[in-house]
């Protein structure tokens, strides 16, 4: 009889205009020669996959392809007894299949032991065939017997399907193939004999390994591997050599192969929890890191030792120096997650150690040409920082190592050691005079304004003592320059005027006033005198000329690190003033400090700069001016800006504190305690014991999708998308179910007419990154009933793609009739799930994403936190700024959001509302991501999500 479920095939295109008639391909078989035969039986194959049997073609191929010699057209007879209808439409085996068998026969006697081999091969796929299979078990046997290994093992693999799908065929098949595998002598044939026996006759492979227990460590890969696979499914009840087996696991720890360790590895933390075998296996994985080449296996490996780590708590800290070896590694992304499992590692015994060794590595970012240093120093500094705030006995000792990188001309490694510092400076207060003297030494290495901006705000907040503040100034008169700023530059353009003059004199050639036409930006001719071009040659000489550094930045526009400048050396008067009696002295250094101040807003205004001060900053400078010179009208602000920020910032400290604590707690939350006098429990029936020992029941659980949330019958509804109208012959509505990477498609079609329609076939089609994965198939549906059609379409990025399509049959008189579908609109919001990122991160992929949209705020809503919610729960996006910066009662709000695909595309997206005084709010909100997808896709949801207030279901 036939098998109740048809074998599923891949479906090739093929042309109809191209296919030739019944009778073409019969002449082509009669009459071609080998290769004609070949291209011919190619067609049939394909034209039998895609549903057109042509079964008169079957005697043909009986007749004139089968006695061929040649090897190519057996392998393709193969293919084509494989795809081809065996049964009649009664359900018998057909007549002419007692000549396929009998030669088929005939191919495993056959000399030649390619033939026999490839004829075993197939018989493996017509396993469900026992009408077929029946006559040829004798020959399959015997081929058990033969001289060369290609056979026996393929015939190992034939009798092992036969005998899983018609045990009555071959009763006796464990014991036969007991006998062969302790008879044989090939390891391909010793390993495919024992994967027959785990599967089929798991006492007799336990047998063998107890047999052959001392002579395993010397086998080959593939049979170790299989020996493993069988110890694990022996462990998962009780067993009698456990301990024999741990023995033995612990022994193929040392195996030549990497993936034999590997599997040995795993296998052995889950047969015992003994600290001495976690070490082992622990130390193996290290090993497997350090000598394997592949970096994706790499990464396994390290995510293996990982959970390792997390499951036995300090029993690994010993192999902390070991793990960090793995560092020599060339990938960075390697380093990375080494390096995130050792930061877990670290204690107060091994802290030291942890430290020198990134120091050491941190050095030689320096001397040597490593591949992707910078962003490599970047990561050793990340976490000599999260080292040294944890541990602060080692604090000392690095921060002045790291200060040296200030001058770092990578700018994010400069910045990571001023956060650092920053950091350092506020929770270790004996180490505050020390770092400050460090960072007034260095001001004139730094090239950064950002860099700036954070060493000065932190010589503002915590130099003191008179003669640090002294100090600063003095520094800081370096690295401005000569003061005031305009007058200097102005006579260094009147000093570069009189040299050229003199040169002019000296070569006494008089030059006539030339002019040349010019564009003004109205589009009118104006001239221009060579005496003005002159002028501004000499110009832009002079704001070329070599200049200290912060001076630099202010000349070329940086009037942020200008406002800084001043909040900060408003700060260090304010405090000199309070630990000084030298009035003298305070009047100098405050007058000093105005001047500095009062340069900085002149030359914003004048023509030395590459663009004029802004407005902001313009002002702060001038709110620092005013606070000096009213220093005994106003003690509130004197109090503002010596301790309000500096408790802002210890708050926000302390905020970052209890964040990553509450993140600890969670994740420590879900490794169950159990104590010594719990019920015991099954893993079948409830929650999984410490001590069980394979680690499946969250594999099983994703496996069978009983982890999933199951949905209810309301939510199943809202998915349910009408592909035609009411008053169409045929009523087609679609369930629409995203999982995963794949779109399954449940299609209900009405026949609403009183005739039956033939050949019924829905035709889908896809737009954007989606792919049809299976052409669905064609139907006969009675009048007035009812036909269920499944599709599933494949996601390849997060794009809000399209599905339309039609429906086509045949109406009376064989007449084609087709219906269009309405399309189907695939949701991103599927595919995008809410993540975290740091503000550094956040500003890095800011700053290297190019697609950008913008979407302008129109709404109802009065609040902005609520359109802040709101627009979260739209877009799936999380947000980056905490809660403290956007609590309270303010008309303004702007904040960061963050979220990731299943595809690991990142999704960017600031938003900034003001509420006005008619109490609407306005603003916008900018999308950017690396695809030009994601940023349309999020901002049309958003401008959706707008137009009613709520996000769409």
């Amino acid at each position: 009889m036939a098998s109740a479920e048809a074998s599923c095939y891949t479906i090739i295109y093929e042309d109809s205009s191209e296919t030739p008639s019944t009778q073409d391909l019969r002449t082509a078989l009669q009459k071609g020669s080998d290769e004609v035969k070949l291209d011919t039986l190619r067609k049939i194959i394909v034209s039998t996959i895609n549903g057109n049997h042509q079964p008169q073609l079957l005697m043909p191929i009986i007749q004139y392809v089968m006695p061929s010699r040649n090897k190519q057209l057996k392998k393709l007879l193969h293919f084509y007894w494989e795809v081809c209808p065996k049964y009649d439409d009664n359900g018998k085996l057909k007549q002419e299949m007692i000549l396929v068998v009998n030669a088929i026969r005939n191919d495993l006697q056959h000399p030649n032991e390619y033939i026999r081999g490839a004829t075993l091969r197939f018989l493996q796929k017509i396993s469900k065939e026992a009408e077929l299979l029946e006559p040829l078990i004798p020959t399959c046997r015997a081929c058990l017997e033969h001289r060369h290994s290609y056979v026996r093992k393929n015939a190992v693999f034939a009798i092992y399907s036969i005998y899983r799908q018609f045990e009555h065929l071959i009763p006796d098949a464990p014991e036969l193939i007991q006998t062969f595998l302790a008879a044989e002598s090939d390891a391909t044939c010793k390993r495919n004999a024992f994967v027959f026996l785990a599967n089929c006759a798991m006492p007799k492979a336990v047998e063998y390994i107890v047999q052959v227990f001392d002579q395993i460590p010397a086998m080959d890969e593939l049979l170790q591997m299989s020996i493993i696979e069988v110890i694990r499914l022996d462990c998962k009840k009780e067993s009698h050599y456990r301990s024999r087996y741990i023995l033995l696991i612990s022994e193929l720890l040392n195996a030549s192969s990497h993936a034999v360790k590997y599997e040995a590895a795993t296998t052995l933390t889950n047969l015992t929890q003994n600290p001495a075998a976690i070490k082992a296996a622990a130390h193996c994985y290290i090993q497997l890191v350090l000598k394997e080449s592949d970096n994706n296996a790499k990464l396994i490996v390290l995510d293996r030792l990982d959970t390792l780590r997390a499951k036995h708590g300090h029993v690994l800290d010993p192999l902390t120096m070991d793990i960090l070896q793995i560092l020599s590694s060339a990938d960075l992304d390697v380093r990375r997650k080494a390096i995130n499992i050792v930061l877990n590692m670290v204690t107060s015994r091994n802290v030291e150690e942890v430290v020198l060794f990134f120091k050491k590595q941190l050095q030689k970012t320096q001397e040597q040409d490593f591949d992707k240093a910078p962003e490599y120093r970047q990561l050793l500094i990340q976490s000599i920082h999260v080292c040294a705030v944890k541990f602060s006995e080692v604090a000392a000792s690095v921060v002045h190592a790291l200060m040296d990188f200030l001058g770092d001309s990578n700018n994010p490694s400069a910045l990571d050691v001023v956060a650092f510092v920053r950091e350092v400076v506020e929770k270790f207060p004996p180490l505050r005079t020390a770092i400050c003297e460090k960072l007034t030494q260095t001001l004139g290495d730094i090239k950064s304004g950002k860099v700036y901006r954070g060493v000065l705000w932190i010589l503002g907040e915590y130099t003191e003592g008179a003669s640090g503040i002294q100090e600063v100034f003095r520094e800081l008169r370096k690295v401005l320059g000569e003061i005031p700023i305009v007058a200097s530059e102005q006579r260094l353009l009147e000093e570069a005027g009189g040299e050229e003059e003199k040169k002019e004199e000296e070569e006494s050639q008089p030059k006539a006033e030339s002019t040349k036409p010019r564009v003004l930006a109205d589009g009118t001719y104006a001239t221009e005198t060579a005496f003005t071009s002159v002028s501004n040659a000499r110009l832009e000489a002079v704001k070329a000329a070599a200049k200290p550094p912060l001076r630099t930045l202010i000349l070329g526009g940086d009037f942020f690190t200008g406002a800084v400048l001043a909040s900060s050396l408003t700060k260090l008067v304010l405090r000199y003033i309070e630990v000084s009696n030298d009035l003298k002295k305070a009047n100098m250094i405050k007058a000093e400090a105005m001047l500095i101040m009062a340069s900085v807003i002149r030359v914003g205004q004048s023509k030395f700069v590459s663009v004029p001060i802004d407005e902001d900053s313009n002002e702060r400078i001038m709110n620092c001016i005013q606070t000096l010179s009213e220093l005994q009208e106003k003690p509130i602000v004197h109090d503002i800006f010596l301790n309000d920020t500096r408790s802002a910032y210890s708050k926000m400290l302390q905020a970052q504190e209890k964040k990553a604590a509450e993140k600890k707690e969670q994740e420590s939350a879900k490794v169950k305690i159990v104590q010594v006098d719990d019920l015991l429990t099954f893993r079948q029936f409830s929650k999984k014991p410490a001590d069980d020992m394979i680690d499946d029941a969250e594999d099983v659980g994703r496996a069978t999708g009983s982890s999933e949330v199951q949905e209810d019958f309301i939510s199943n509804l809202s998915r349910i998308t009408q592909l035609t109208g009411f008053s169409d012959p045929i009523y087609a509505e679609a369930y629409v179910k995203v999982h995963g990477f794949d779109i399954l498609l449940d299609v209900l079609l009405v026949n609403q007419t009183a005739d039956t329609l033939q050949n019924l076939c829905l035709d889908f089609a896809t737009l954007g990154d989606l792919k049809l994965v299976e052409r669905p198939s064609v139907y006969t549906v009675a009048p007035h009933s009812f036909q269920s059609i499944k599709a599933t379409i494949k996601v390849s990025s997060t794009e809000t793609g399209v599905i339309f399509g039609s429906i086509l049959w045949e109406g009376p008189g064989m007449s084609e009739q087709c219906v269009i579908l309405n399309d189907i609109h695939i949701d991103i919001m599927d595919y995008i799930k809410p993540a975290y990122c740091t503000e550094a991160q956040f500003r890095s992929m800011w700053t290297e994403f190019e697609w950008e949209n913008r979407v302008n705020v129109s709404t109802s809503i009065s609040d902005p936190r609520e359109y802040l919610q709101h627009v979260m729960k739209s877009t799936n996006m999380s947000c980056l700024t905490p809660e403290g910066a956007v609590s309270g009662d303010c008309d303004f709000l702007s904040a960061n959001m963050y979220a990731r695909s299943l595809f690991g595309e990142d999704a960017l997206a600031n938003l900034s509302v003001e509420r006005t005084e008619a109490g609407t709010i306005i603003g916008h909100v900018r999308i950017r991501s690396k695809t030009q997808g994601i940023a349309l896709s999020l901002g049309d949801r958003i401008t959706m999500a707008q137009k009613d207030n709520k996000p769409p279901a």
